[in-house]
């Protein structure tokens, strides 16, 4: 096993399409607000796979160490952009602030996941199901990472049309 390729992953676009995640806050013309889900992103060692395929989020292989815990963190500031891509094709695009992991000591770290905790128990019922903490995206960080007392950060590919880390186009 090992962390897949980053990628959307194949059921969180789905999902998408059904209204089954809420990236922000919206208010629809007389009716209440409807607040954001939260989504967070949890990192794993290279004996997991998670990979494009992956429809929730699991503990199996996830890291452990000091100032991180089971489940990731919270993702914060999530922008959504929309632009023609390099090939001229029109592109939504979602983008969070970098993850930091404070005064932390993580070894192993190879890939992560996206997730969205609000929706902690699987959806069933429905012409579109979901698992419980459907997954939204993997990201491989191309080897093992690692932090010894000190920050460890995810940061995320440039908040654009050609390299943000989820795009529609």
């Amino acid at each position: 096993m090992a962390v897949g390729t980053s990628a959307m992953c194949g059921t969180f676009k789905r999902e998408i399409l059904a209204g089954i995640h809420r990236l922000t806050a919206h208010t629809r013309t007389g009716s209440s607000a409807i607040s954001a889900d939260t989504f967070k992103v949890a990192m794993f060692t290279n004996s997991s796979s998670i990979s494009a395929d992956t429809t929730g989020y699991t503990t199996s292989n996830e890291v452990s160490g000091t100032n991180y815990s089971a489940g990731g963190a919270a993702l914060s500031s999530v922008t959504i952009g929309l632009a023609d891509n390099s090939s001229s094709v029109p592109t939504a695009f979602v983008d969070f602030a970098d993850t930091t992991f404070s005064s932390s000591t993580i070894s192993s770290a190879r890939g992560a996941l996206i997730y969205n905790s609000t929706l902690s128990t699987a959806g069933t019922g429905s012409t579109t199901n979901h698992a419980a903490d459907p997954a939204v995206a993997v990201i491989n960080f191309g080897g093992d990472k690692s932090s010894s007392a000190g920050d460890f950060t995810i940061q995320y590919p440039a908040n654009d049309e050609n390299n943000a880390v989820i795009r529609i186009s």
